[in-house]
């Protein structure tokens, strides 16, 4: 594997897939620790605005032409297929590279105290809370996330201290690459299994993940995972559970409620210190598994009280995670990452704490491997919505269909008893809520791919569809 030499930065690095959320945010950290920096991606988004803004010189449209004899070594997400042009032209003119994981880990391995966050889903916000608390505890940390960081606006920063947070994901097992000093593991559940053969091939990957953490260091883990001891037996470094167990569990919260504005509270339980009252302004009983995990890795890293608390009430969330959007038509808009179904629950079980008359939720399946696998899943975590949107399915690395249509998904749903309504397209379920939705409405959109467009473009009015997703 091509090693990156971090005392001497003359390196030339390209990115290709510059555009995904984790690659854009290496890219900065990357420019910012004094390389030279470039790279592409099949269209324009948020993030190659974003890396233009800092000076990063991107090319829209992949192409063999793009890669110049001068680049020292090229990264590669794990979506870019052999057929790539670019990654062909690599290979031919045998110049060095590696992947978004292995640059990640690499950069790891420059902070002694990193701390990686793993798990089906879960990540972005916990790693969200860590980076916020460190930050108000002084701690200046550097961050690595995969949504923008709303407080700074931006996904990652390159802080002086020896603390690194990063997430951690599981898919083509990329977090093998990560050897932390604490790792953090959210939850195990079945997912991307366009790579993994079941939940036995998932589990296997985390314990090996397990393994990677420094013999001194620390696993945080979610005490609901199901045999747990399978992930936790043997390891050489300390391990902390958080959860429901009041019995075995080191963090555990209690007393849980709701105010009138939808914040939650909680009192946190835990081994060292005196019972902590915690209050989050983002709804949602998900946020408390977050908390507790990211409570004990900054307790770990010595964070006081203050800055866990007050950093935790600020919170408002990262880019797409529960994020709320504004106000169309007198109706409330709520934009969300959320692509398992467990997320989808959770979200939709959020958005009820919201006061709201009809609850619509408007769902991009992402992959048509993961919609196969977990349809029923995704029938029940649906139907909890008053009225369900379909928009088409986002295909991202995929080309089958596997027979799998949004119709056969709304018929299902409305067998459960729930109204659902299927479009050909972004665009056309846009002007469907224009017609339908009323004052005091709440729409959630959900997805992992380009459903993030329909909530910009009603909240702005003048957002332009591109023509790829119409």
């Amino acid at each position: 594997m091509y090693q990156i030499d971090f005392k001497h930065p003359e390196a030339k690095i390209y990115f290709c897939g510059i555009g995904g959320s984790s690659m854009s945010g290496l890219a900065g950290m990357m420019k910012h620790l004094g390389f030279t920096v470039w790279g592409s991606d099949r269209s324009e988004s948020p993030h190659t605005w974003q890396a233009e803004k800092e000076g990063i010189r991107v090319i829209i449209g992949q192409k063999r032409d793009n890669i110049t004899d001068d680049i020292d070594c090229a990264v590669f997400t794990a979506a870019i297929s052999p057929d790539n042009p670019e990654y062909q032209a690599v290979i031919e003119k045998g110049i060095p590279h590696i992947t978004r994981a292995e640059l990640l880990g690499q950069i790891m391995d420059q902070f002694p105290k990193s701390i990686a966050i793993s798990g089906t889903h879960g990540k972005t916000t916990t790693t969200s809370m860590i980076s916020e608390i460190l930050r108000r505890n002084g701690s200046d940390p550097s961050f690595q996330i995969g949504a923008i960081l709303n407080s700074v606006h931006t996904s990652y920063h390159t802080g002086r201290s020896e603390l690194f947070v990063a997430e951690a994901c599981e898919y083509t097992n990329s977090f093998l690459s990560m050897r932390p000093y604490i790792g953090i593991i959210m939850n195990i559940e079945e997912d991307h299994l366009d790579f993994f053969k079941d939940i036995d091939d998932i589990r296997h990957s985390f314990r090996r993940f397990a393994e990677n953490i420094h013999d001194d260091g620390w696993l945080i883990i979610c005490s609901d995972i199901p045999n747990l001891e399978e992930i936790t037996e043997g390891l050489s470094c300390h391990i902390v559970r958080f959860g429901k167990d009041k019995a075995h569990d080191d963090y555990y919260a209690e007393d849980v409620s709701y105010n009138n504005n939808a914040e939650l509270s909680f009192t946190c339980h835990s081994p060292s210190k005196e019972d902590r009252r915690v209050t989050l302004k983002v709804p949602g009983k998900q946020y408390i598994a977050d908390a507790l995990a990211a409570i004990a890795a900054c307790d770990i890293c010595g964070a006081d009280d203050e800055a866990i608390l007050a950093s935790l009430y600020a919170f408002e969330g990262s880019d797409r995670r529960f994020q709320y959007k504004g106000i169309c038509n007198g109706f409330k808009i709520i934009d969300d990452y959320a692509h398992h179904p467990t997320q989808i629950r959770v979200t939709v079980e959020a958005a009820k704490h919201i006061p709201h008359n009809t609850l619509y939720a408007c769902y991009e399946p992402h992959t048509y491997t993961r919609t196969k696998a977990l349809m029923n899943e995704y029938i029940d975590a649906l139907s909890t919505a008053d009225v369900v949107l379909l928009v088409p399915v986002f295909a991202a690395r995929e080309t089958d269909t596997l027979g799998v249509t949004i119709e056969a998904i709304a018929e299902k749903v409305e067998a459960k008893g729930t109204p659902c309504h299927c479009f050909n397209s972004i665009k056309e379920a846009e002007q469907w809520i224009l017609d339908h939705l009323k004052e005091n409405d709440l729409l959630v959109s959900m997805g992992a791919g380009s459903i993030y467009q329909l909530a910009d473009s009603l909240v702005n009015y003048e957002y332009d569809f591109p023509e790829e997703n119409q």
